[in-house]
């Protein structure tokens, strides 16, 4: 039971030194050459590569061959003042506005921002790209009554925390939780994802300095073009 085991755990090292040591879109040998390469029978090998084309590490196409798939784009948590500002993640970040009205909180959202459900919230909806490529929807929620001159430009331009700064909302901390999900029809759409594609759903509770809850977030992003690291002290 272990030999088939080891055996498909060294084509994946194989392929895995392949991938970080190769630009994308760079091809990775034929099956029938990495069975030689490696001494190894080909199901082995179909099912390693088959496991990092699922993992987002390696693409396929049809009548061409696999290949490098493109980078992840990577995230590293932190708990400092500079989490509050845009992502710290590599590539051009920009924000497509899908929808913005102000509308009453509702139970779930008003609990959370610790308001009436009937108090009415600035809804915005926007698909975030980098270097163009849609890699998450946000869903915000930000009380009326914390900001109520924030504009669809204030939503589309820069740094959402500094726009509210200019509305004399300083944020001070946040809670945020991340958990694995997959994507809807609408979500699939989008991003540009199959139906029930992987992904990661992250919900984020925002404190100003007044103690006041000013933003609940919740958002999607593409579990094949995201990842998170964190760094741990000893």
């Amino acid at each position: 039971m272990g030999e088939p085991i080891l055996k498909r755990e060294r084509v994946r090292d194989h392929l895995l030194e392949l991938i970080e040591t190769h630009p994308s879109g760079a091809p990775i040998p034929a099956e029938r050459v990495l069975c030689q390469q490696l001494s190894v029978s080909r199901p082995t090998v179909r099912s390693a590569v088959e496991e990092l084309v699922n993992l987002g590490l390696l693409v396929r196409q049809h009548g061409r061959g696999t290949f490098v798939a493109r980078a992840k784009i990577t995230q590293e948590l932190v708990s400092d003042s500079h989490a509050m500002t845009a992502p710290a993640a590599s590539g051009t970040w920009s924000s497509r506005v899908l929808e913005h009205a102000k509308v009453p909180a509702g139970a779930r959202v008003g609990r959370r921002l610790h308001i009436s459900p009937a108090a009415e919230i600035h809804y915005i909806a926007r698909l975030r790209l980098v270097d163009g490529e849609p890699v998450a929807i946000e869903h915000l929620h930000v009380p009326v009554a914390v900001a109520p001159g924030l504009t669809l430009h204030d939503m589309e331009s820069g740094d959402f925390y500094e726009r509210l700064r200019e509305h004399d909302v300083h944020v001070r901390d946040a809670v945020q939780s991340i958990e694995p999900t997959v994507t809807n029809d609408t979500e699939s759409a989008l991003l540009d994802v199959p139906v029930l594609a992987p992904a990661l759903l992250f919900e984020r509770l925002t404190t100003d300095a007044q103690g006041r809850q000013v933003e609940y977030v919740h958002s999607i992003y593409r579990g094949d073009r995201y990842r998170i690291v964190s760094r741990l002290t000893f």
